[in-house]
This record gives structure tokens, C-alpha cells and sequence, in this order.
């Protein structure tokens, strides 16, 4: 029986790299020069908290991390920023979590969505990716079809094809 898994996944390897970038680019610009403007990454590559001096600075160098991230081919989609927080001084930080994996509301929104289309193919939840199965390859790709209609605001990938 034909099967493929639903995974939302992102090149670490690309992350660090637009993000080492980003700190170069950062210290390199004049509108920058004695600021602590900077990005780390934080808790094995799943938080990238930027650092600014204001929060005018802060959407620049998000700005300029987007760019980079979007240049390496990281989709930025799968960034969720967080709330922005007052640090000592005048200077402000973000935590931007990189989502990784499909989370289980959205899992349960793609299964309901396979199960109101009426396509004859089952999906499963199996962590934090899910697996569709059905009876011919031409369901899948239709189902393939309907996802990526259905679902934007998420990068999604389509892997593991068995046949």
C-alpha cells in the first residue's frame, strides 16, 4: 500500500550559517557601529533570540536574519517570534522559536481535512510527523495537492514515498 509522511523540517546546517552571517553583516554596518546588536542561537538550534539596542534596531536585524535565512533556502515560515522583552538599560531582545516538526493541532487539521475531502486515503498521526496511505499513487498525489492548497502558513514537506 502506497504511503508518504507529512514533516515540517529546516536545514540546521543553514540556520547557523545565516545567522553567523547575520552577526557579520550586523557588525559590519555603519547604522550599527557601537550598538550590541546580535543574534544568538540557543537550546540546540530550536531559539534564536536577537538582541538590540531598541526595538526600531531589533526589526532591522530581523530584517536582516529573514534575508539571510531566505538566501540559504530556510523557509521563514517556520519562524515563530515571540514577545518582545525589556532587557537592562534601554535594550530589548526577541526570541524567535524555529518550528520544527508538525505540531498536533496541525496534525489533527490534516487528518480532518483528508477526512471531509473524501479522498480514499487514511492519515496517521505518528509523532510529530503524519503518515498518509492510500490505494494508488494518483490518490497521493492528489492528496499532496490538497495539502498544499489547504495549508500555507506552515513549510511542509512530502517525504519517505513508499510504494
Amino acid at each position: 500500500m502506497p504511503s508518504f509522511d507529512i514533516v515540517s523540517e529546516v536545514n540546521q546546517v543553514e540556520v547557523k550559517n545565516a545567522v553567523d552571517q547575520c552577526n557579520k553583516e550586523i557588525t559590519n554596518r555603519f547604522d550599527f557601529k557601537g550598538s550590541d546588536a546580535r543574534v544568538e542561537i540557543q537550546d540546540q538550534d530550536k531559539i534564536l533570540t536577537v538582541f538590540a539596542d531598541d526595538n526600531f534596531k531589533l526589526g532591522q536585524v530581523r530584517d536582516v536574519l529573514t534575508a539571510k535565512l531566505a538566501k540559504r533556502g530556510v523557509d521563514v515560515r517556520a519562524l515563530a517570534p515571540g514577545t518582545i522583552e525589556k532587557t537592562t538599560g534601554n535594550t530589548v531582545k526577541q526570541p524567535i522559536t524555529v518550528r520544527v516538526g508538525v505540531e498536533q493541532e496541525l496534525a489533527k487539521k490534516i487528518v480532518k481535512l483528508l477526512k471531509d475531502s473524501k479522498l480514499k486515503a487514511q492519515a496517521s498521526i505518528q509523532g510529530d510527523a503524519v503518515r498518509v496511505s492510500g490505494a494508488k499513487k494518483d490518490i497521493l498525489q492528489e492528496v499532496i495537492t490538497l495539502v498544499k492548497k489547504s495549508i500555507t502558513d506552515v513549510p511542509l514537506q512530502f517525504k519517505n514515498f513508499r510504494d
